[in-house]
């Protein structure tokens, strides 16, 4: 019985784990800027003149 026991609670008790630091992302491959609609509304307007 103390065996089963001893089991169960090795099964249960956490482990420790090692953690590793995700590689930080690059810049995407395709940006908006330099289109039309990546400037602001109030830039995008035409004048009557």
């Amino acid at each position: 019985m103390v065996a089963a026991v001893a089991a169960a609670v090795d099964q249960v008790w956490p482990r420790p784990r090692v953690a590793v630091e995700p590689e930080p992302a690059g810049p995407p491959a395709w940006r908006f800027s330099g289109r039309w609609w990546a400037r602001p509304t109030v830039a995008r307007r035409d004048r009557p003149w």
